[in-house]
């Protein structure tokens, strides 16, 4: 059977934002979770002078680069010492996501199973359809918004399973999992765990976590530059975590030539080590998420803050006939272009994404469209 790639899910949101963009003041782009903020001076100034750009960088990152992640796990989840495991870099994590189940069928060609959060970001799926591989959705625990039901994965799923994702905070509903249990699970059953925690820096119920607080065996945490310090252009990524399956994973990103460019490695030492500027961030987005929750919420669209991440994700009212109507409306009344639930997995389609990166102005806009269709 000849492999039919599917449109890209955020191309299908063209027609709205034509609709959005005719309002006077143009269109609110809260569709995709592209920082809008700037990033650190230091981290700029560093792009301009690492001294790096004739040569090759390290496949794996540089010592300072991966000193820096390792300091960061350390700090920010509270671990010990070297407890973080092997670390390595990657062209920041979407490709990572998506190459994992390609390397690690060359350990274990016989299994040939994805399991992933049965509402998120759509890369864990396509990853396994571009290794030939099964994608088996696994729904969130119950009454919950986050984290994996482990209990629900058929047996004869788990005998074939390549790999167990996990996304906590989670992209798109914000919900938290349980780390413990699913590394617990993991190592029960021999499936290794990759742990996307690339939202961690923005968790609001309680402090962040990482699947590492857990152990190392068995597990990989997967982290990023791109949410955490506005660097989504620079494509700067890491994992960390089993030695063994960090170092295969390195071994064979160095054949395949992936490699972070060095100026941007210079530019993410600077910004693993300051954390003034992701305090400031945070305050940003959850400023916005109050904000936007209160917007949307007195335009008829109630939507509770998440307990982590900065999307908005809010059920559609039942005068809707769907997610892609409640977009609809949104744009053509408030300029707001946000996402289709069932852009994340059919789990979804009972909802809408609001990414909440715009500034504060362009969200008040918004709320002045919205407030003066809705109340005259």
């Amino acid at each position: 059977m000849t492999f039919e790639l599917p449109p890209y899910p955020y191309d299908r949101l063209s027609e709205l934002a034509a609709r959005a963009e005719t309002l006077p003041g143009g269109m609110v782009d809260c569709s995709i979770g592209t920082p809008c903020d700037p990033p650190l001076d230091g981290v700029v100034a560093a792009l301009a002078s690492s001294g790096t750009e004739r040569g090759y960088p390290a496949s794996a990152g540089s010592p300072a680069l991966r000193e820096a992640a390792a300091a960061w796990l350390a700090r920010r989840f509270e671990l010990p010492a070297s407890s973080a495991g092997a670390v390595a870099a990657c062209v920041g994590t979407k490709e990572l996501v998506v190459s994992v189940p390609h390397v690690l069928r060359l350990r274990r060609p016989e299994r040939d199973t994805v399991l992933y959060p049965a509402v998120s970001y759509p890369s864990y799926a396509m990853g396994a359809s571009l290794a030939g591989c099964r994608a088996v959705p696994v729904p969130p625990r119950p009454g919950t918004l986050g984290g994996l039901d482990l209990a629900a994965i058929a047996p004869a799923d788990v005998e074939r399973a390549l790999v167990l994702w996990s996304n906590s905070p989670s992209n798109p509903t914000g919900g938290l999992g349980d780390l413990g249990a699913e590394a617990t699970w993991a190592r029960a059953h021999g499936v290794p765990l990759f742990s996307d925690e690339c939202y961690a820096e923005f968790t609001w119920d309680g402090p962040p976590r990482s699947v590492l607080q857990h152990g190392v065996d068995g597990v990989v945490a997967v982290h990023s530059l791109s949410k955490r310090s506005n660097l989504a252009g620079l494509r700067v990524g890491f994992f960390a975590g089993d030695p063994e399956l960090v170092e295969f994973l390195r071994a064979v990103r160095q054949h395949a030539g992936l490699m972070v460019p060095g100026p941007a490695q210079a530019a993410g030492v600077v910004a693993l080590g300051d954390d003034a500027h992701v305090a400031l961030q945070r305050d940003r987005y959850l400023e916005r998420l109050t904000f936007l929750a209160g917007v949307l919420g007195a335009a008829g669209c109630p939507v509770d803050r998440p307990a982590g991440g900065f999307y908005l994700w809010v059920p559609v009212p039942d005068r809707y006939d769907d997610a892609w109507a409640l977009a609809d409306d949104l744009a053509a009344r408030g300029g707001l272009l946000v996402s289709p639930g069932d852009l994340y997995g059919p789990g979804g389609a009972d909802h809408v994404r609001v990414a909440v990166v715009q500034p504060m102005a362009r969200l008040r806009l918004v709320a002045e469209r919205l407030d003066r269709v809705t109340h005259g």
